[in-house]
């Protein structure tokens, strides 16, 4: 079996994303390429710095980038060739680490900007990632399931993180949640009827559980208006709605907003973090919320909120 061929099988074995994967996939292929096609297995230390060091001197690369290119040599590495680089060591010149504080919205600029949908799914999909802080493809992976109204809260499976979580549910989302519920249940049954109803499940419970495809519990929360044909399989059914297809009106919404700030999705995440920490809400439990493997990640809330802090606010300026 080919090298990438063997990537390829030990990614979809451990349930990586499929950015992960298109991520470790692309930059392994580099690594490879920049030491003239020579198999991983007959380099190490000395090869992995030259090419760390390239993408920093010459390709001019962030530390972020850099750092995603040294994880998928890692993984390459451990993972596929069974092979342990933990003595080695690695120093390469290192990409300049900038500090990138996030756009967030105040309170007043979300619900502002929550206006400007009309009552519709898209309004909805804003709200549950403002409300509980998830990342553009965890909401668009809910599924009827993982809405647990008894003890209202919503359940994140396989984040990013690798890790499932348990979050609260907005209080005022449970009634549209069970709206929309009871509406893709007469949407399921009409396609179970034409001859459709399936779902795309990840291989593992495809394989363990065979007909649960067609169960409703596993249908997606946030459903597209077509049945379509599924691109890998071939099989005709509904999806999750298309994260370019929620981008298009939630720019939309922007524009009519007249919010002059770069936002996006992840944007309405930065901002949950943000208020819950202007809330008093430690940042343990804002670190457990957010899905961050590293407490780091969540403390560049506190530079934002020290940052909007009203006695930093201050100007000579103002006292001439």
């Amino acid at each position: 079996m080919k090298l990438l061929d063997q990537v390829n099988v030990k990614i979809k074995f451990l349930r990586y994303s499929d950015e992960t994967a298109k991520v470790y996939r692309y930059w392994i292929k580099q690594y490879i390429l920049f030491n003239q096609k020579r198999h991983p297995a007959e380099m190490g230390k000395i090869e992995i710095e030259q090419f760390l060091t390239y993408l920093a001197t010459h390709r001019k690369v962030s530390a972020t980038t850099q750092n995603q290119a040294f994880n998928a040599i890692l993984f390459l590495y451990h993972k596929v060739l069974d092979i342990s680089l933990e003595n080695e060591n690695i120093n390469a010149l290192r990409a300049k680490q900038r500090i990138h504080l996030p756009t967030v919205l105040s309170p007043r600029e979300v619900k502002h900007l929550l206006d400007q949908f009309n009552d519709n799914i898209y309004k909805l999909i804003t709200q549950t990632i403002y409300g509980c802080g998830l990342r553009i493809s965890e909401v668009m992976n809910l599924r009827i399931k993982d809405l647990d109204f008894d003890y209202n809260r919503i359940i994140i499976w396989d984040s990013k993180s690798m890790s499932d979580r348990s979050l609260p549910m907005p209080q005022q989302l449970i009634k549209p949640y069970q709206d929309l519920i009871n509406k893709n249940k007469q949407i399921h049954e009409a396609d179970l009827s034409q001859g459709y109803g399936s779902v795309e499940l990840p291989n593992a419970l495809k394989r363990k559980y065979p007909n649960a495809d067609r169960e409703f519990k596993w249908q997606y929360l946030f459903q597209m208006n077509k049945v379509s044909k599924d691109p890998k399989s071939g099989v005709i059914r509904r999806h999750h709605v298309l994260k370019s297809t929620y981008s298009r009106n939630l720019n939309k919404a922007v524009k009519k907003s007249g919010i002059h700030k770069k936002i996006t999705a992840h944007t309405l995440r930065h901002s949950y973090a943000t208020h819950l920490l202007q809330a008093g809400i430690d940042i343990r439990t804002i670190q457990e919320l957010m899905g961050h493997k590293s407490l780091e990640t969540t403390m560049i809330y506190t530079h934002v909120v020290k940052e909007l802090s009203e006695k930093n606010r201050f100007s000579p300026l103002d006292y001439l």
